[in-house]
């Protein structure tokens, strides 16, 4: 059973400068960290968002290399949106259905997860669309090795965190998407009765309070005081197993 966690303290790490393609994120944090005299401290979480481990791994798809589908274009009527970023989440995902007639699309990414639009960021000024991480696990792992690296604290925890929808309602949360360092679920138990709990997407939400608020310009949040359980097992580890061969038995190659 997960230690308990009687409370805990979130800040936003800034001022953050913008990331652009191929930045070394770690160093970049490690920078802001000095440069603010923030401190890291062993068994403090680092939540960053995905769009910058995308930016950082260059994750990008211009639509000008994109050809659209008949499906595509279908999709692109009923939602408004462009059959170029229509098709590019149809290459993302498994499966997929609308929420309304008129969307958002609910697909089911070729990793795992079930998301809005595949987890597909178009971005309207270039023309482009940013995908997750390749393998958002792998991506936190390497960002703790290089912050332990860059810092010296050992004992860190990441969570590589985004924004999205639920069909049922209006209106974004934050999630995890990839994690190391931190055992994704936690184990409670009250009169005898065991509980899993999705920690990794608690400690995303709790950072959501202050990650990347519009205008904020703040991709990082650091988390102290959460009692977890050590683990490179990462957020794979609690998709249901269903979904898992579902995206193996769709994935390229």
């Amino acid at each position: 059973m997960t230690a308990t966690t009687h409370d805990f303290a979130v800040r936003a790490l800034e001022p953050f400068p913008t990331i652009t393609e191929g930045d070394p994120l770690a160093d970049v944090i490690a920078d802001v960290l000095a440069s603010s005299e923030q401190h890291l401290t062993a068994g403090d979480i680092v939540v960053v968002a995905s769009k910058v481990v995308s930016l950082a791994e260059r994750r990008k798809v211009e639509f000008s290399e994109v050809t659209p589908s008949e499906q595509a274009r279908e999709l692109a009527q009923a939602t408004g949106k462009p059959a170029e970023a229509i098709q590019v989440i149809l290459d993302e995902s498994v499966d997929h259905r609308l929420a309304t007639s008129t969307g958002p699309i609910i697909a089911r990414h070729r990793l795992g997860y079930e998301l809005t639009s595949a987890g597909v960021d178009r971005d309207r000024e270039a023309a482009c669309a940013w995908l997750l991480p390749a393998d958002p696990d792998a991506s936190a792992r390497r960002l703790r090795d290089e912050l332990t690296r860059a810092t010296g604290i050992d004992d860190l925890a990441v969570v590589i965190a985004d924004s999205d929808g639920r069909p049922d309602r209006r209106g974004a949360t934050v999630l995890a998407l990839g994690a190391a360092g931190i055992h994704p679920l936690r184990i409670t138990e009250h009169r005898g009765q065991h509980q899993e709990e999705t920690l990794v997407d608690m400690v995303a939400a709790a950072a959501g309070m202050v990650l990347g608020q519009r205008g904020r310009g703040a991709p990082v949040a650091l988390i102290s005081g959460v009692a977890f359980d050590r683990s490179d097992a990462g957020v794979a580890a609690m998709l249901r197993h269903e979904l898992g061969r579902t995206a193996l038995k769709h994935m390229p190659g």
